[in-house]
């Protein structure tokens, strides 16, 4: 068994049990308690799991990581899978870009297009664009979050909902085994599913470690997308989903 595989091994058997003790782990993989430290400090760096005392426990599922810690994980998986989206978007098109680090990071890679006209609720993709003289930005109104910069509520729906545009690029916080798409905050995701039946069609951009972690808000389903971009093959059980309602798979 590889490091990648023993760390999987061990995010499974936490959510599993709900905690599980270094000793255990220990004797469990036949490995020294330097190494499952090790494994357990960089699962919780990736928001997979809580480092406690002497052990690890589950993540959190009502309260999310916190914004600047989010900008930095995975960030190299975010940059692959941006340029991936990216080649799928051709110029002069018109899309939603929602909530998310990883959206930001695509705003970035979208600069070298042309003609695009953006609809977003995040001031953060708003700012990365707004210099890019053929584009036209279009900011929604509504509350912005001070933790991240994200715009929600009543008068952010109402606003998606006067668009119809040619593909939504969402983010998503985990992703259940059976296909439902879950976030932290239901505000956020009534956003996102306004953005979600406005778009001819849907790109959810996603990293590895969310379809590990389980929020309590659920969003959507994965046979609502016509694409998901990741950088690395998903579990089996979600693999068999997309197949059952032809969602493409771009593993970046």
């Amino acid at each position: 068994m590889n490091q990648q595989q023993r760390q999987d091994a061990i995010v499974e058997l936490v959510r599993r049990q709900g905690y599980a003790s270094i000793e255990q782990l220990t004797e469990h993989f036949t490995v020294t308690p330097q190494t499952i430290r090790r494994d357990l400090n960089a699962l919780s760096t990736e928001g997979l799991i809580r480092r406690v005392h002497g052990g690890a426990g589950l993540e959190s599922s009502t309260v999310n990581t916190a914004y600047s810690t989010r900008k930095t994980l995975n960030l190299d998986a975010k940059q692959r899978i941006a340029a991936l989206v990216a080649r799928h978007i051709p110029d002069q098109a018109s899309l939603f870009i929602n909530i998310g680090t990883s959206n930001e990071v695509i705003a970035e890679a979208l600069l070298d297009h042309h003609g695009l006209e953006i609809i977003t609720n995040n001031l953060n993709v708003a700012a990365i664009l707004q210099h890019k003289e053929d584009f036209n930005v279009i900011v929604a109104g509504g509350q912005v979050r001070t933790r991240d910069g994200g715009i929600i509520g009543e008068a952010t729906i109402d606003f998606i909902n006067q668009f119809k545009v040619d593909f939504g690029i969402i983010g998503i916080s985990g992703i259940d085994e059976d296909g439902s798409l879950l976030e932290f905050d239901y505000q956020e995701v009534r956003v996102a599913q306004a953005i979600i039946r406005n778009s001819r069609q849907v790109f959810l951009a996603t990293d590895h470690s969310k379809f590990q972690r389980n929020p309590v808000v659920r969003q959507g389903n994965l046979a609502q997308l016509d694409a998901l971009f990741t950088d690395r093959e998903p579990p089996e059980a979600i693999l068999s989903l997309l197949q059952q309602h032809d969602v493409t798979l771009h593993v970046a």
